[in-house]
């Protein structure tokens, strides 16, 4: 009996592959697009709740929008022409770059320091992780509160403090030169925790082997730190740097319950001005256009950090 051989085109593909077609034909309909009903309730949410804001938020830029009621009318470029003659805006942005510049630096030292001090075994490095991340927590107005009675004048700790050393007392957030200071402080006390704890994991990451082999080739505790933790937590503390720029610019809870952006507007956030412009001056349309120029502002600084890391690491190979 004959043996039939399959018959091929000029590419050698058998005539049965070629007929069939590309692999997934002939399949119904749910198996193909099933997984959209999976993400389509995640998809109307991201929808309604942030693509949604977006547009309408930069629609009413260009609109006399207000919540007292005005009739609403187009101002094409009006409000962005305003904001740009606004002192107050600027004013504002620089006391929110400022904090930020005061922030970001100590929240990641600071944050490493604590990760490098709580990884250990037993009972104290039990205690410095719960003593660490504790603070972050609390809610801003406990927070706030807490802070606020300690830098009072008279009877507040740092003062109590001050006194008793022989230094003059401070007021501290009434004073234009030290209100931000005060809450660049109670920032980091609270804060500081979360970049701990980032920090904390990718320690713990690192395989014991590695420090062991290093060990063997007579490596001290500072070369360990500097040519083996340090830039194996490298990923990590390009992420931290990020995510605690973007969180220092979106500064506001603390700030408008310890000082009110006083005193003189000395440490008034942009994130509050764009909200008395919208909900104090019920300007919703210019509020509108300052928002969409500090999210700007926001993206620059986030690509600038990741070019800057990415061409570190690239620099480092």
């Amino acid at each position: 009996m004959a043996v039939q051989t399959p018959t091929r085109d000029q590419a050698g593909t058998p005539d049965a592959v070629r007929q069939a077609g590309p692999p997934g034909n002939g399949k119904p309909w749910t198996e193909k697009w099933g997984g959209l009903f999976f993400v389509a309730p995640f998809g109307v949410l991201f929808a309604f709740f942030l693509l949604w804001p977006t547009f309408s938020g930069l629609w009413n830029s260009f609109f006399n929008t207000s919540l007292a009621g005005v009739k609403q009318e187009f101002l094409g470029l009006q409000n962005w022409r305003d904001m740009f003659g606004d002192p107050a805006v600027w004013d504002s942005l620089k006391n929110t770059l400022v904090f930020t510049a005061m922030s970001t630096p100590p929240l990641v030292i600071i944050a490493l320091v604590m990760a490098l001090l709580a990884n250990r075994k037993g009972l104290l490095g039990w205690l410095l992780r719960f003593s660490y991340f504790a603070p972050f927590v609390l809610p801003a107005t406990v927070v706030t509160l807490i802070w606020v009675w300690i830098y009072q004048p008279g009877f507040g700790l740092v003062n109590g403090l001050l006194t008793a050393g022989g230094f003059a007392e401070i007021d501290w957030l009434n004073d234009e030169n030290r209100a931000m200071l005060a809450v660049v402080i109670t920032t980091v006390w609270w804060t500081v925790g979360f970049n701990f704890l980032l920090y904390l994991a990718a320690l713990q990451g690192i395989p014991d082997q590695v420090y062991e082999a290093a060990a063997i080739d007579g490596a001290n505790g500072r070369q360990k730190l500097f040519r083996i933790t340090l830039p194996l937590m490298s990923r990590t503390t390009g992420l931290i740097v990020v995510l605690q720029l973007v969180a220092s610019l979106k500064i506001f809870d603390q700030i408008y319950l310890m000082t009110d952006g006083g005193p003189n507007y000395a440490t008034r956030p942009i994130i509050q001005y764009i909200y008395e412009s919208g909900f104090t001056s019920y300007r919703i349309g210019y509020a509108s256009a300052i928002s969409y120029m500090f999210f700007v502002v926001i993206v620059i600084v986030s690509v600038a950090q990741f070019k800057l890391f990415s061409s570190r690491k690239e620099a480092g190979r």
